[in-house]
């Protein structure tokens, strides 16, 4: 009797969890361009002053500027990527004009320091621009802490004496910081700088400093960019890719459960909600991760879905098996469960070692075709063996399944031992 409770509490606790999240999980799962519609770009970039090399940092540096700058136009979740030596790689979805976003993105960062003539306090008071981001010495600033422990910018310009002038006349003024025209901060100049070094501080976080550093070495590291490729998918185009998704993937479901209960009877219907369960996790990964979904995800996930069904139509034809020699149920469910378990196992651990590969070397696409197959693989295992191995366990072992007919073996294929 506690097996049957144990399995009924499970099942309709389950399937109860999945009927009331799903409605809200779905809505909450991001589109990749090729869904939603959007636009992408391929960036080489190049120094903007002869002598200089594009170092990985300065690469770095590049694409996050690119992602603020992705932000600021009001799109979605931007993904930008670096590739190789010299390369960025700009998603974003949603994009409206697409000739706004080339112009806005292909523009190198420009930071500025600015007075206000006028003493002002607002943004718009600081038109006198001091320096630019090419003023200061690469990778100039840094991070440290004051006396209280407060974070502070040190910073380094190349012209000792253009500081001191500017130092000099701005004598407990502010000095606004812009990176085009958004004001970051606006510190106050307490004296004379000689050195061509100064500490900017404030009440700053250390994410606010960080940022703040990196956005000073950023506009000290000028990269210019040149579109290599780009490609535009319309958002009528990205729906209509997802909806006749939803439809084929829905339509081969039911296929797949109905051919899995036709053929394997009670035991079918379990490895049918393993199945159903194991979709819903993927989509809480994806959720809980804020994964993008893409069309070569989708791929993954297909792919994933039929060798989860494989590892069921595996177990259910050992155990079938089993039982056509004459032996028990119990023990068919036994021996099946164990010999297949090495099957599948071995399958699946070399699909996860290939498509670690595909992780590690790929890029773009294919990087996240391999990340989802690896997820998919996963929970398949947890799942799809041992869960649906469980549930089949517990019924066996309560007495709901003790005919080989309930397996859908007939009596005239039992031979004796």
């Amino acid at each position: 009797m506690k097996r049957i409770i144990s399995f009924f509490v499970t099942v309709i606790v389950l399937a109860g969890v999945m009927a009331v999240t799903t409605p809200g999980l779905l809505d909450k799962v991001r589109l990749g361009l090729d869904l939603k519609g959007g636009f992408e770009i391929l960036y080489e970039a190049k120094p903007l002053e002869e002598g200089q090399a594009v170092t990985k940092e300065s690469l770095n540096r590049t694409a996050q500027s690119l992602e603020k700058r992705a932000n600021v136009l009001g799109t979605s979740e931007p993904e930008v990527t670096t590739e190789g030596t010299n390369r960025i790689r700009l998603k974003i979805a949603g994009v409206t004009n697409e000739a706004e976003v080339r112009k806005k993105m292909k523009e190198p960062a420009n930071l500025t320091f600015r007075s206000s003539p006028t003493g002002g306090k607002e943004d718009a008071d600081f038109t006198k621009i001091e320096l630019l981001g090419s003023d200061f010495k690469e990778n100039g600033a840094e991070v440290g802490y004051d006396s209280l422990n407060q974070p502070e910018i040190s910073i380094q310009v190349k012209d000792k004496a253009k500081f001191t002038e500017i130092t000099t006349r701005l004598i407990g003024k502010e000095l606004g910081i812009f990176l085009d025209e958004t004001m970051l901060s606006a510190p106050v100049v307490r004296s004379e700088l000689t050195d061509g070094k100064a500490s900017i501080s404030g009440n700053y976080t250390n994410d606010e400093a960080k940022n703040l550093r990196d956005t000073i070495n950023l506009g000290a590291l000028p990269l210019s960019l040149t579109e290599k490729y780009s490609q535009s998918v319309g958002a009528t185009l990205g729906k209509q890719s997802l909806d006749q998704t939803i439809v084929a993937g829905l339509i081969a479901s039911a296929f797949i459960l109905l051919f899995m209960i036709g053929i394997y009877r009670l035991p079918g219907l379990l490895a049918s909600f393993a199945l159903i369960l194991h979709t819903w996790l993927l989509i809480l990964v994806f959720v809980l991760a804020d994964f993008t979904l893409t069309l070569p995800g989708i791929a993954a996930f297909i792919l994933g879905i039929g060798m989860a069904v494989d590892a069921n139509i595996i177990t259910n034809e050992r155990i079938r098996e089993e039982m056509r020699n004459g032996r028990s149920v119990l023990s068919s469910v036994k021996l099946g469960n164990k010999s297949s378990f090495r099957t599948i196992i071995d399958s699946n651990v070399t699909t996860i070692i290939v498509a670690s590969f595909m992780f590690y070397f790929g890029t773009g696409a294919v990087k996240g075709f391999a990340l989802v197959l690896i997820v998919e693989i996963v929970l398949s295992i947890a799942t799809n063996v041992y869960f649906s191995h469980w549930l089949l366990s517990l019924l066996v072992k309560s007495g709901l399944l003790k005919e080989p007919k309930q397996f859908g073996v007939k009596e005239s294929e039992i031979r004796e031992l």
